[in-house]
């Protein structure tokens, strides 16, 4: 009986987690401000929007009207694709736990990482109702599509950029100049991992060349 309760009652605090990533897409500076200081949100609610955010992108390259986008199967690789998303995700993450917690940064990398989450809701929830209107609508109407599509994505950075300022407890021209920093700190990163696998590709390639020596000697 116990476990049943207990059951019910973490399945209530993640649905109410859930819901109130609306909250904090209509009152951000409020929600964000409560989502990790009230402990309001949580991981598996955070994890459920970005899944239904990957979710929605790899949907809308297969129900999107051709109209609106074009795509070509045969050189679509799905696991790149879905790494292109995640990897960023991920930079910025890091990126910007490890900067801020040098400048006296409040926010963990746990809660950097959900208050991220959070502020995509806009994105399903926009996406999700243009990919089905697609289909209904002309040529004529395209703008349209655009424009609302273009907004979803302006309006869920402004909100990953609150929540940074709401969790870090930073002004805003401070949070303004860490968002910065931490792009920068992104393309540092990709620079970084570029040489890191090309000295692994390099090597390796070096010690198959040497193994076909010893083979050609023998």
């Amino acid at each position: 009986m116990l476990q049943v309760l207990a059951q019910k009652e973490k399945r209530n605090k993640y649905l109410d987690s859930l819901k109130f990533a609306l909250y904090c897409m209509s009152h951000p500076l409020d929600g964000f401000w409560d989502l990790t200081h009230e402990k309001r949100g949580t991981m598996a609610a955070a994890n459920t929007i970005l899944f239904a955010t990957v979710l929605i992108r790899v949907l809308k390259l297969r129900f999107t009207s051709f109209i609106f986008l074009t795509v070509y199967w045969e050189d679509l690789n799905i696991f790149v694709y879905i790494a292109s998303i995640l990897f960023p995700l991920a930079l910025w993450v890091i990126g910007n736990w490890g900067l801020t917690t040098l400048f006296d940064g409040k926010g963990r990398l746990g809660q950097v990482y959900m208050a991220t989450c959070y502020g995509l809701i806009p994105y399903p929830l926009v996406q999700l109702p243009l990919m089905i209107f697609s289909n209904y609508v002309t040529v004529d109407e395209k703008e349209f599509y655009t424009v609302l599509s273009g907004l979803s994505l302006i309006y869920a950075g402004i909100l990953i950029v609150t929540a940074m300022g709401q969790i870090h407890e930073f002004a805003f021209g401070k949070n303004l100049l860490f968002t910065v920093f931490t792009l920068f700190a992104m393309l540092v990163m990709i620079f970084i991992l570029m040489i890191f696998f090309s000295m692994i590709s390099q090597g390796v390639a070096y010690f198959i060349s040497l193994g076909k020596e010893f083979l050609f000697r023998l």
